[in-house]
């Protein structure tokens, strides 16, 4: 079966650069029984891939609906009395995990390919079995501007983001829009509980912080030169490095707080074969080495054991897990205190 899907997606990799990409309405008067519905995925990262890739895999057609983190959690929560998802595939764990509290998640489906998984990401999969990570990335990581800053003055901790040496030189991403702006401001508030969280970011925002939409704006800034340093997810500052920007990645020796990709199944889905399919396809060893192989943005550890992660990301990279728990509880908290204080 391996072998096969090995087959399988090195096709679908000859059809993505050939600009061949299948779609539903090619395959109307084709479809055999299994594929009377497509399969409707919500996610904010490789949709320029994974379609193909599962199309090409399985014979089931697929459509993908891509947006920021947030934007892809209101319209699930504005779809409640008729969603239009049969999966979402997003690197929120916290925000995932809600919609499982709520009775939006489908239950105790176990993939074949859960055998593959690493021990550590084993350990976010809850009792309920409502979703399967697929990865964790860096929510963020430091990055500065070499021309303007020497390595020897650089921030080295996040402690430095309260320096007065860089007030009004940082930004970090909005974690009400970002999807991993949050677990970054998040493992804060876990790790020191929500007062002293506050306090914390307080000290950040009264050296100037400057907040952005998402991490490409962020990137945008630093760019400009509007900004000389930031918290940068990993995948974003690993794209400036490659493109010959002056900006250095730091992994500081704390380590970065991560952001888990989770995919998981509406309970309300008319598509189930084909739901547990994309589930199980991604947990495929496979299918995250041509992940990581193909996407320019595929920079994170993958979770299931064998695959390697892009040649030139940080080899000892340390990531920081919050409880998911703990996070989800206090999803809304943070995030609103984090809007308000931002206004002023």
């Amino acid at each position: 079966m391996r072998t096969c899907l090995s087959v399988c997606l090195t096709l679908s990799l000859i059809v993505l650069q050939s600009g061949c990409i299948s779609k539903s309405n090619s395959l109307e008067n084709t479809l055999s029984p299994k594929q009377e519905r497509v399969l409707t995925v919500y996610l904010n990262d490789f949709d320029e891939i994974i379609g193909p890739m599962f199309e090409e895999a399985t014979n089931y057609p697929i459509k993908l609906v891509q947006g920021g983190g947030g934007e892809i959690m209101s319209r699930i929560e504005a779809e409640q009395g008729n969603p239009h998802w049969d999966v979402v595939w997003l690197d929120s764990i916290a925000s995932v995990h809600n919609l499982g509290v709520n009775g939006l998640l489908y239950e105790n489906y176990v993939p074949e390919n859960t055998d593959s998984l690493k021990e550590s990401f084993n350990a976010f999969i809850p009792e309920e079995h409502w979703y399967y990570p697929t990865g964790a990335h860096a929510a963020a990581v430091i990055v500065y501007n070499h021309d303007e800053v020497s390595a020897e003055e650089a921030p080295k901790s996040w402690s430095d983001f309260s320096n007065p040496a860089f007030k009004d030189g940082i930004g970090v991403a909005d974690p009400a829009i970002a999807a991993p702006a949050f677990p970054f401001v998040n493992w804060f508030f876990q790790q020191n509980g929500m007062d002293e969280g506050k306090e914390l970011m307080t000290g950040w925002f009264n050296n100037g912080l400057s907040v952005y939409p998402k991490n490409p704006n962020v990137a945008m800034a630093l760019l400009s030169g509007e900004i000389k340093t930031a918290a940068l997810q990993e995948t974003n500052a690993y794209n400036l490095v490659n493109e010959g920007k002056p900006f250095t990645i730091v992994w500081p020796e704390e380590g970065a707080p991560a952001a888990v990709r989770v995919a998981a199944i509406s309970k309300d889905t008319r598509n189930l074969e084909a739901a547990k399919a994309f589930i199980n396809f991604l947990l495929d060893p496979a299918t995250q080495q041509a992940i990581i192989d193909t996407s320019e943005d595929a920079y994170h550890e993958p979770s299931s054991e064998g695959v390697k992660t892009k040649e030139n990301r940080q080899k000892d990279a340390k990531l920081l897990f919050a409880d998911t728990e703990w996070s989800y509880q206090h999803e809304a908290e943070i995030k609103q205190w984090f809007a308000d204080y931002s206004l002023k």
